[in-house]
């Protein structure tokens, strides 16, 4: 991942049905727009596992990255997770 950027996010789990969890972007290292329904596909890393899946953009919550139970390994709403993420200009 040669231009990923890299920060630390604390998980949150999304109120409601399937409860899917996400890393929010921090603005600064949020895409400069979104793609196609909102989204842009990248490659992400968390805690060292790698997959290629997309960021979105909400309106309130701002950019999100959704990690799977198989990403996370256990971890779950408010713990703290180091991500990195590349745009991958190749599926955008």
């Amino acid at each position: 991942m040669v231009d990923a950027v890299t920060f630390e996010a604390t998980l949150v789990r999304w109120a409601g049905a399937g409860g899917w969890v996400f890393a929010p972007v921090p603005a600064e290292h949020a895409p400069d727009r979104a793609g196609p329904f909102g989204r842009v596909p990248v490659t992400a890393m968390v805690d060292g596992r790698t997959w290629s899946t997309s960021v979105w953009r909400d309106r309130r919550a701002g950019w999100l990255l959704a990690v799977p139970a198989r990403i996370r390994a256990g971890k779950d709403h408010g713990d703290v997770v180091r991500v990195a993420i590349e745009v991958d200009p190749a599926r955008r």
